[in-house]
């Protein structure tokens, strides 16, 4: 049997929890017309590059089939038919990867940096009081602008 990648954009104002119960019914509308789903990717609520039916966001989901191509005929058949899918794409692929896909592996490492509140930024404080300190040098250019204003003040 061959085998297929298929990726499809559902609406932003769904939950993750009903994205998931999408990616399920997808799973069995595939396993019911005699394919399989090895893997399955859910890449979360991500922004578009365009709008597609006035939505800027979709919740991504990503599947990896083994099926005929009558399964995902009727797949996409039954994808057009959903309200909650807007768009979708399936790619013919020679193998498929078990490893998780890049977007997955990307999302990950981001997890794992962590927040910037763990030290980095410096408080206000730490600079010192705000104004014209006595400290600081002067530019060439602010000595004529301040002879200028106390000339026309005069």
């Amino acid at each position: 049997m061959p085998f297929y990648e298929h990726t499809l954009i559902a609406r932003p104002d769904l939950s993750a929890q009903q994205a998931q119960t999408l990616s399920e019914s997808i799973s069995q509308i595939v396993t019911d017309n005699g394919g399989t789903v090895s893997k399955v990717e859910y890449w979360g609520l991500r922004n578009l590059t365009y709008r597609i039916k006035k939505n800027r966001k979709g919740h991504y989901l990503h599947f990896n089939v083994e099926s005929p191509a009558a399964t995902i005929e009727e797949l996409e058949r039954q994808e057009r038919i959903h309200e909650d899918v807007l768009r979708y794409l399936t790619v013919r692929v020679e193998e498929l990867d078990p490893n998780p896909s890049q977007v997955m592996i990307a999302k990950s490492s981001r997890e794992d940096r962590g927040r910037r509140d763990d030290g980095y930024r410096r408080d206000r404080d730490d600079r010192g009081p705000r104004g014209d300190r006595e400290d600081r040098p002067r530019g060439d250019r602010d000595e004529p602008r301040r002879e200028r204003r106390e000339e026309e003040v005069a």
